[in-house]
């Protein structure tokens, strides 16, 4: 009796890529793609449905992102983000969000994707030159004494009360001192697609509608669950 093939989901916003990583799978002889999804919505809802033992997922697509995504599908499935985004900031957040690699497109061959996602149901990680390379950086800095900001104890308490990550509390400091998006990408060095999902995610957290309301509750002006105007 031979083995069962290793079940596949593709999420990817483009359909020629969905369609030519199917067909290499497809050749493999021993992986099913099961399904595929254009967007992170669509992905969740498909990985629920199938089951699939591997998830392949994009960092860019509309509507839902695969950085959106990836916390609910990191529940069901192992996740190999397979993208052609080189964004370093998209590369830590979607390992720090549980994805088991990351390859970027033109930086692997056929065999060695095949490879990375029999891997990645294992749980052995895989990552191409331009993620590899981000993890380096980040454990050059990580190694080295880092600056730290000021803050009062009601924002260290609000930090910890809204559930807000290191990043987005770099983010909304940066947002209470008035800065733009443009000047928080420069700042922070990443893109202002990746600003703009960190704002989206504070703003949910601090339950706010908007920037002067999330100052106000992160500077302590406002409770939570407390509805402002602005």
């Amino acid at each position: 009796m031979s083995p069962l093939p290793l079940r596949v989901l593709i999420a990817d916003d483009n359909p020629v890529v969905r369609a030519g990583l199917a067909a290499l799978l497809d050749t493999s002889g021993d992986i099913e793609v099961v399904a595929q999804a254009s967007d992170g919505r669509e992905a969740i809802g498909l990985t629920r449905r199938h089951a699939p033992d591997v998830v392949l997922l994009d960092v860019r697509m509309p509507g839902v992102d695969g950085i959106s995504a990836l916390p609910h599908l990191v529940r069901l499935a192992p996740v190999l983000m397979l993208t052609y985004s080189q964004d370093p900031e998209a590369v830590r957040e979607s390992l720090l969000l549980g994805a088991g690699g990351y390859l970027v497109h033109g930086e692997f061959t056929p065999d060695e994707l095949l490879r990375a996602v029999h891997d990645a149901r294992e749980g052995r990680p895989h990552f191409t030159p331009t993620a590899a390379s981000t993890l380096l950086a980040e454990l050059r800095t990580s190694s080295q004494p880092q600056r730290t900001v000021a803050q009062s104890p009601e924002r260290l308490h609000n930090s910890v009360l809204f559930g807000l990550s290191s990043r987005e509390v770099e983010v909304m400091d940066l947002i209470a001192s008035g800065m733009s998006n443009q000047q928080i990408a420069a700042t922070c060095f990443i893109s202002e697609k990746t600003v703009k999902n960190h704002i989206n995610r504070i703003f949910a957290k601090l339950q706010s509608a908007s920037r002067s309301e999330a100052i106000a509750r992160w500077l302590g002006t406002a409770r939570p669950g407390v509805t402002g105007h602005g």
